[in-house]
């Protein structure tokens, strides 16, 4: 008899902490009425942490067996991509688990469809800047290294993120780069298919100089210069007959297209200083004026 009583203060008591815990993850707020009713409970608050939280772990995990045997700069590129998902599967993972909880989630998402819409037309250029970013990453279109020209600018890329592509240019400037701007516009990549670049210095002689000593000085002028590759060989082109001169190019071959300026600046006096040894003159150019008195 005493056992049997015993047993049934155990159950109404469990019976009363399990109900207690029950009404405790039962309370929230309730947003509608009638079939439009959304009820957000500490319950389903605690299912959503709960969600989160397992969803990171295995996110991490994932991330961790799929990098592991990466090289440092694809892994790099690899967790940025990822990190752009991770955003997309905590989407889905709330969605789910608010539909699981027996929250009519197509309410919700027609109650935010106008905030969506703005959200999508404010933001446009940014979801542009990310889809260029994975299509960098993905693609190996840009990589950290390669010598760009934007926008008239030449810069060397330091960092390839989601939204933005950095570069360092020749004066020290860093030139932060929309990524949209890689997959909407020309871009010139001075260094995608190898680091040797083909440079080019003009230069003018005057009517009756010496061709063939004007070529071998321009030759001269660049194949024993620091930063000049001996291999592919410069070369010099007889490119018009201008109207007071005659134009002349040497091509040569560099392996760093960044000190590209500092380079054709050392050409350009190689090129004055011997024109000055071999009486070679650079004209410019003259009109003559002839005045009329009626």
């Amino acid at each position: 008899m005493i056992q049997d009583n015993a047993e049934k203060v155990k159950d109404i008591l469990e019976d009363d902490v399990w109900g207690g815990i029950k009404n405790f993850l039962d309370w929230g707020i309730r947003f509608g009425k009638d079939e439009k009713e959304i009820h957000i409970t500490i319950g389903l608050i605690l299912l959503l942490i709960l969600a989160f939280i397992i969803t990171s772990f295995v996110l991490k995990w994932l991330r961790h067996v799929f990098t592991r045997n990466m090289q440092t700069d694809d892994k790099n590129k690899f967790v940025s991509v990822f990190k752009f998902m991770r955003y997309v599967v905590y989407l889905i993972v709330i969605v789910f688990t608010m539909s699981a909880a027996g929250i009519n989630i197509t309410i919700l998402l027609t109650a935010s469809a106008a905030l969506f819409v703005g959200l999508g037309l404010a933001l446009q250029e940014l979801f542009q800047d990310v889809i260029g970013g994975v299509f960098i990453i993905v693609d190996k279109s840009l990589s950290v290294g390669d010598i760009v020209e934007v926008d008239g600018k030449v810069g060397k890329v330091f960092e390839i993120k989601l939204r933005t592509t950095r570069c360092i240019t020749r004066d020290d400037k860093v030139i932060i780069i929309p990524n949209h701007k890689f997959i909407n516009e020309t871009i010139y990549n001075y260094t995608q298919n190898h680091k040797t670049t083909r440079e080019t210095v003009r230069v003018g002689v005057a009517y009756g100089s010496d061709l063939n000593l004007v070529t071998k000085i321009l030759e001269d002028s660049v194949i024993s210069l620091k930063g000049v590759l001996k291999n592919p060989k410069p070369f010099v082109l007889f490119e018009d007959f201008g109207d007071s001169a005659l134009m002349f190019a040497v091509n040569f071959y560099i392996s760093d297209s960044f000190s590209d300026p500092r380079i054709k600046s050392a050409v350009r006096y190689n090129i004055d200083a011997k024109f000055k040894e071999n009486n070679i003159s650079i004209p410019f150019p003259q009109r003559d004026v002839h005045i009329k008195n009626s």
